[in-house]
């Protein structure tokens, strides 16, 4: 006779846990060839977009792959920063909803202000027409 078997920690964490996750962050992300697009630079440093990532979210704003790397006081290659964005192109702002991987659940709405990197990742993002 078999018995039966007991639901341990690891069990749960597959079998609860990782299926809510997926469903609370929209399901799981397909990799595929990104498509990097340059803005120009500041003093503060480089920034990218993903083209290939740009996507239209439920509540009609925009959700893109970014990253970048500020300057370092030494010149030093800095690692950079991966971070998913919401636009929202019509009042020109903008939330991180991830950085690093990491979700940032209930990320506030921000204007770019003196950020001339967001600035130029807002505008290119929204001038595609990809989304």
């Amino acid at each position: 006779m078999n018995p039966i078997p007991r639901f341990t920690p690891s069990r749960w964490i597959v079998v609860v846990v990782v299926p809510l996750l997926l469903l609370l962050l929209g399901g799981p992300v397909l990799a595929g060839p990104v498509d990097w697009r340059e803005v120009p630079s500041s003093s503060e440093g480089q920034q990218w977009w993903d083209a290939g990532s740009v996507r239209r979210t439920r509540d009609g704003t925009v959700s893109v792959l970014s990253r970048y790397s500020l300057r370092t006081e030494d010149e030093s290659p800095a690692l950079g920063t991966l971070v998913v964005m919401d636009i929202d192109c019509d009042q020109r702002l903008y939330r991180d909803t991830q950085k690093n991987g990491l979700p940032r659940f209930q990320a506030s709405w921000e204007a770019p202000a003196d950020d001339d990197l967001i600035s130029e990742v807002i505008d290119a993002v929204c001038s595609s027409g990809l989304a």
